[in-house]
């Protein structure tokens, strides 16, 4: 035996639908926003500052796993690059107050509730 959906009916099933598979979808590529020029050339050598993630160097974390660390927030991260001492050795470089600023308002649009660390 066939049913008949009513129209109505059936177009609040598929807006449900697309509200609930939207809400739960991964974030593509295209969604993250391009780094600014200053991050794409100081520190892209060895983090991965934008989709896909995977960083050059395999020992810096991606700035998409440093944004989504629980704690962090875009204070944290620029304490943690005004302090210069607390540097790996490979950042042996100073930022200046703009500089730090930039990387921090960067990374903080990369913080997603749906964010699942790289194994």
């Amino acid at each position: 035996m066939l049913k008949i959906i009513p129209p109505l009916t059936a177009v609040a099933a598929l807006m449900a639908l697309a509200a609930c598979q939207s809400a739960n979808a991964p974030r593509v590529a295209t969604e993250a926003p391009p780094p600014p020029a200053f991050v794409e050339a100081a520190c892209a050598g060895c983090h991965a500052v934008e989709p896909p993630f995977l960083s050059p160097n395999m020992r810096a974390p991606s700035f998409e796993a440093v944004a989504n660390r629980p704690g962090v927030t875009k204070a944290t991260i620029r304490a943690w690059l005004r302090d210069a001492h607390n540097y790996p050795e490979d950042m042996d470089f100073d930022l200046t107050r703009e500089r730090v600023d930039q990387v921090a308002d960067y990374m903080i649009t990369l913080r997603r509730d749906d964010y699942v660390p790289m194994p």
